[in-house]
């Protein structure tokens, strides 16, 4: 079989002066500086994206995408922590007084100790009795107020309280002047009972309010003070389709009571649910 000529040797010194580039450019290659080295995201930048991811689900979750877009932002650069309340995730008639008129209930007052804007000053204390099977919630940071105190221009989450069978409490605390430029006003001086609720609907519920949800409204002496109390069937509202409510005002703030069940828990508790709601005060 005929094949053609063979091609001519590599000359020697060809060889050795390609051996020795890629020698040199090998042993470059090793000697780059470690700044052009590539390097993994640092860990910091990785917790930062989780909290930040976090910060955003409890927005969600909280409500509070009803709040203006500017507090929104300035809330998601808020470092992720809960205030140093003396909030326990534990049934309440472990560390709670029973109620002097009822009891079956504990009664919980709150003190500078629970939540920020207490040791601002920026709410009077408050006190309801609940029963000795609820446990108290942590509020988030991003949620209790901790960022903006004492001069808070949104509504925040004061205290949250659950049982599985039960139903739901918080307390919301609003800046009176989110309602009314008058000093020091009474909630008779921001309007009816209708024209609150209005206002505080979206915090009762967790997202929007219709005012055909609104089934009765009461309005309570008690002392100085006058309470507005409201029910309402929400088959639409994050935090149950049974809410309870009273709202008063005094100081520089107007103060919202929310009990709140699913459709299961309020056959079974209503009862029980109406009297934590009688016992609120400020």
């Amino acid at each position: 079989m005929a094949t053609g000529p063979l091609p001519p040797p590599i000359p020697s010194s060809l060889i050795s002066s390609s051996s020795s580039n890629s020698h040199s450019t090998s042993s470059s290659r090793s000697k780059l500086p470690p700044l052009l080295s590539p390097s993994p995201l640092p860990r910091h930048n990785y917790q930062q994206q989780a909290q930040s991811k976090k910060r955003r689900e409890l927005l969600l979750k909280g409500g509070l995408g009803l709040l203006p877009l500017a507090l929104v932002e300035s809330i998601l650069k808020e470092p992720l922590t809960v205030p140093s309340a003396e909030a326990k995730e534990a049934v309440v008639g472990s560390y709670l007084p029973p109620s002097p008129s009822d009891p079956s209930f504990v009664l919980f007052k709150a003190s500078a100790k629970d939540t920020p804007a207490l040791r601002a000053g920026n709410v009077q204390p408050y006190q309801f009795i609940i029963p000795a099977t609820w446990k108290q919630m942590r509020v988030a940071n991003i949620l209790s107020g901790n960022y903006c105190q004492p001069k808070c221009a949104e509504p925040w989450v004061e205290v949250k309280f659950e049982d599985e069978k039960q139903g739901k409490l918080q307390v919301v605390a609003s800046p009176l002047i989110r309602l009314t430029n008058k000093p020091n006003a009474t909630i008779e001086d921001i309007g009816n009972p209708e024209k609150v609720i209005a206002s505080l609907g979206p915090f009762v519920t967790g997202n929007t309010y219709d005012p055909d949800e609104l089934l009765e409204t009461t309005v309570e002496k008690r002392g100085d003070l006058t309470y507005y109390k409201y029910a309402l069937e929400t088959p639409f509202a994050l935090t149950g389709s049974h809410n309870l409510a009273k709202a008063t005002a005094k100081g520089n703030t107007v103060v919202l009571f929310v009990v709140s069940a699913s459709d299961k828990q309020w056959q079974a508790s209503q009862k029980t649910l109406k009297a934590m709601l009688d016992s609120f005060q400020v």
